[in-house]
């Protein structure tokens, strides 16, 4: 899938080695942020690039299509997530920064929005669930992979000492994850309740699995 998700969708668009939306679109969209969120990090760098570029990127997030003034906040929701699992995390940061001050704290209103001008701003509603996997998903790299494991890849950004994720109800378990930095390596710990289940020193950007 991966392979032919590069074969036909891979392409240069707008001068960034990125994905067309469809074959023969030559218009950058905003979810070439999709691939992103789903491990596929070979052309992240541009990709990434284009979704924060003036062509997609606007004052209120990300547009539907470059030049176009309708914008998505659930592309942007996904755009965020995927830019974090990806490793760009002070970048993500700085934008993920903007946008919860835009929504949830400036002059508009103050929840995700399903999309402007053609929705009128209505409430995204169970899709604001998009907000919360900005930080389990891409802050903090969560992705199941059994009934009873999981893996994680902590994306702790430049300035921040440390992070904790706490009372995650997942797996029958009531888990814990923290992350410190300790020199030029992360100290990551997984509790479940008051039982430690991992505690390991690990290199920035690197997967710890866990088996419950």
């Amino acid at each position: 899938m991966k392979a032919a998700i590069e074969k036909y969708f891979g392409a240069e668009v707008e001068g960034f080695h990125t994905y067309r939306y469809y074959k023969g679109n030559d218009t950058l969209r905003a979810w070439i942020c999709i691939p992103l969120t789903m491990g596929i990090y070979e052309r992240g760098t541009q990709t990434i690039a284009a979704l924060f570029s003036s062509s997609l990127w606007t004052q209120d997030r990300l547009a539907s299509l470059a030049g176009d003034r309708t914008f998505w906040d659930r592309s942007t929701l996904y755009a965020l997530r995927g830019v974090l699992a990806a490793g760009e995390t002070d970048k993500a940061l700085q934008f993920l920064h903007y946008y919860s001050n835009r929504r949830l704290l400036g002059d508009h209103v103050p929840y995700p929005v399903e999309a402007y001008p053609e929705g009128n701003q209505r409430h995204l509603s169970a899709e604001s669930g998009l907000y919360c996997r900005i930080f389990t998903e891409g802050l903090f790299g969560i992705r199941p992979e059994g009934l009873n494991s999981f893996s994680f890849t902590p994306r702790l950004p430049s300035a921040w000492q440390r992070m904790k994720l706490h009372h995650i109800r997942a797996f029958q378990k009531d888990l814990s994850i923290e992350a410190q930095r300790i020199d030029r390596r992360i100290q990551v710990i997984v509790k479940d309740g008051e039982k430690t289940v991992v505690s390991k020193l690990i290199k920035e950007g690197e997967v710890v699995r866990v088996i419950l």
